[in-house]
């Protein structure tokens, strides 16, 4: 069985997830730890419950999901995986890094490629990557049905969904894709978003004013 850590970090307050089973192993998702207390926080924690971090994952490219990519790299000896339609996009956070104040960013590639449908095994768990984009080209959500949870990244939100005019992203298909992708998980799947609190899938299928039953936008 799966458990979840969340922590915030860098100034976007970017939630960044480690995902870790009985054994202690585990992956890290969305490292957004920019400043050195935000990595010492992250890592005492590592340290602390002896957790075995085996990949290092990004739902989506975008400046304050990646901010730590490069640290967790080097430190934890991780391979990054992406999916390839956000390859530009993590390479553009190299151009724009200094304009949002954060000049400190370490630039960082990807080492392996995922797709929808791809199960990413955490020792005897699994996470199933579901195909999301809208917000980004290529998001991806990471599923685990065993435990109803799911790692949002910036799709989902507690009443609301990501914006959509950033490059590469796209109003109508994010709407698509949570109706047609996220909103056909069982209605206790917790989401687990890139920014704020949890939800459920249930809760937004009735108050989520863009996708809900009751949408106004």
């Amino acid at each position: 069985m799966l458990s979840i850590k969340s922590f915030t970090f860098n100034p976007l307050q970017e939630n960044t997830y480690l995902v870790y089973n009985e054994n202690l192993e585990g992956v890290l998702i969305d490292p957004g730890c920019y400043e050195i207390e935000e990595r010492n926080e992250l890592d005492r924690f590592i340290q602390a419950n002896g957790i075995k971090i085996s990949k290092l994952l990004n739902t989506h490219c975008h400046i304050d999901h990646v901010l730590g990519n490069a640290w967790a790299k080097q430190k934890y000896d991780l391979e990054l995986w992406i999916h390839q339609n956000e390859i530009p996009v993590l390479k553009s956070v190299e151009v724009y890094a200094a304009g949002y104040g954060l000049p400190a960013y370490e630039p960082n590639t990807h080492d392996q490629l995922l797709v929808e449908g791809d199960i990413i095994e955490i020792g005897d768990d699994r996470l199933e990557c579901l195909f999301v984009p809208g917000h980004a080209p290529g998001h991806l959500v990471f599923y685990n049905p065993d435990s109803n949870f799911a790692i949002c990244g910036d799709t989902l939100f507690r009443g609301s969904i990501g914006r959509t005019d950033l490059p590469g992203g796209n109003h109508q298909q994010l709407l698509d894709r949570i109706n047609s992708v996220l909103f056909q998980l069982p209605e206790e799947t917790v989401m687990y978003p890139g920014h704020g609190p949890e939800t459920t899938i249930g809760f937004e299928k009735v108050h989520n004013p863009f996708v809900g039953q009751n949408a106004i936008y």
